[in-house]
């Protein structure tokens, strides 16, 4: 299981709760699922106002996971594992279809066509042949087709990278397994603004929804699967 303890150490959080976390989920919230039969790799709003210095935006802990992308997302590609991609796009000028978020969050207007920050990572672009599912919200599931698009492939479970760990990666992952599907969070592929809302949510998703895994493990499971070359 994750601990956020190293985050909270920093003064976000009692030294002595942090301590007894383990203990304290143990034998109740420390369940592990494990892989299915039919996996995804979806990639949720890696886009270059999260990796742009200078952008409101901007998140070192997207930018390193970014970086860790290259080789989970080569092998899913070379094993035949479907994957897709969400990015977060609204209507210009007014936003209108962003609803309240935009007004919680002004900064999310940069997401219009046309603005750079609104583009895909370049490390991550998405193929001809894979799908995009665009949002206007936290969960790559409300207000798109995903689930039905995923139940009609034929997929169990869902290897989840992208940002930000505290909102679309959270608000997916739960989602994920409300519509019940086996959730896989890969840790090194994942990012935030800061360390403290990453560990945080992390540890509450290994702990409740899913489970939290390190991108090496997700590149050898996608190599044991049966249609793997």
């Amino acid at each position: 299981m994750t601990n956020p303890s190293q985050a909270a150490s920093s003064g976000a959080g009692d030294s002595s709760l942090d301590d007894s976390l383990d203990n304290n989920y143990k034998g109740v919230w420390d369940g592990r699922i494990g892989f299915g039969k039919k996996p995804v790799l979806l990639v949720v709003d890696f886009m270059q106002g999260y990796t742009t210095p200078g952008s409101p935006l901007f998140a070192q802990g997207v930018v390193d996971a970014v970086a860790n992308m290259p080789p989970l997302l080569s092998t899913a590609r070379r094993t035949g594992t479907p994957v897709i991609h969400t990015n977060i796009l609204y209507h210009a000028p007014d936003q209108i279809d962003g609803g309240i978020w935009v007004k919680k969050a002004p900064v999310m207007r940069a997401m219009v066509a046309g603005n750079p920050y609104a583009a895909f990572c370049p490390e991550v672009t998405p193929t001809e042949d894979e799908l995009v599912m665009t949002k206007q919200y936290a969960s790559a599931f409300f207000g798109t087709s995903l689930a039905s698009t995923l139940v009609a492939m034929g997929v169990d479970t869902l290897i989840i990278t992208g940002c930000s760990t505290s909102g679309c990666i959270r608000a997916t992952a739960v989602d994920g397994l409300q519509y019940g599907f086996r959730v896989m969070v890969i840790r090194d592929c994942v990012g935030d603004r800061h360390p403290a809302p990453h560990e945080a949510n992390l540890f509450d998703i290994d702990s409740k929804y899913g489970d939290v895994i390190d991108s090496k493990v997700a590149i050898k499971q996608l190599l044991s699967q049966p249609s793997a070359p």
